[in-house]
Order: C-alpha cells, then sequence, then structure tokens
C-alpha cells in the first residue's frame, strides 16, 4: 500500500505481530492494512477520523488499537522486530513515534 517495504520485510513483519497479539480474536482481520493504517497515522500526524478510507473504518482501527495496546501486542511486537534487526535502535525510534 503505502509503504516501501518488500514482500520479504512485510512477511517478517507480519509474523512478528501475529506472534506477539493474542490468540484469541482478530484473526480473520488484515494486519497488513492495520499495520498500514497505523504508519499512515503516525507518519501523516492526522486523527483517527482523518485516516483514508482504503484503510478500513477509521473507529474499527481505532478499537482494534485500544485493544492491543492493553494486551501489551505492541510492546511484544517491537521486541520481536528488534531481535530480527541489527539496527534495533531504529525499531525504537519508529515505536517512540506512535506512542504520543
Amino acid at each position: 500500500m503505502l509503504t516501501r517495504m518488500t514482500e520479504q520485510d512485510w512477511a517478517l513483519v507480519l509474523d512478528a505481530f501475529r506472534t506477539a497479539r493474542s490468540r484469541r480474536g482478530d484473526k480473520g482481520r488484515d494486519d497488513r492494512r492495520f499495520l498500514e493504517a497505523l504508519h499512515y497515522f503516525a507518519v501523516h500526524n492526522v486523527t483517527w477520523r482523518a485516516l483514508p478510507a482504503e484503510f478500513g473504518n477509521w473507529n474499527s482501527i481505532w478499537k482494534r488499537f485500544w485493544r492491543l495496546s492493553r494486551t501489551g501486542t505492541f510492546e511484544a511486537f517491537f521486541q520481536a522486530l528488534a531481535g530480527l534487526s541489527r539496527t534495533a535502535h531504529l525499531v525504537q525510534m519508529f515505536d517512540s513515534t506512535i506512542v504520543r
């Protein structure tokens, strides 16, 4: 969609995300589109309501983000990403752009 990641990079990121999240719920959801929405939200510094429709309903994205935030999914996700990278400090920089 909007990021310039390769399909190979996406495969690694999605695997790390799916490993980090809860085993319950959200199985039929499009994880890539959700992560693209979070990336757009962080990079473009928009409100949830201003997310483009191509990502889906803004309220559904926000609710999913809120639920996953409460369960510690993003902490586990960023730790998993850091473990994959020799440049883990860059992951921390991205992490800090999401936390507002």
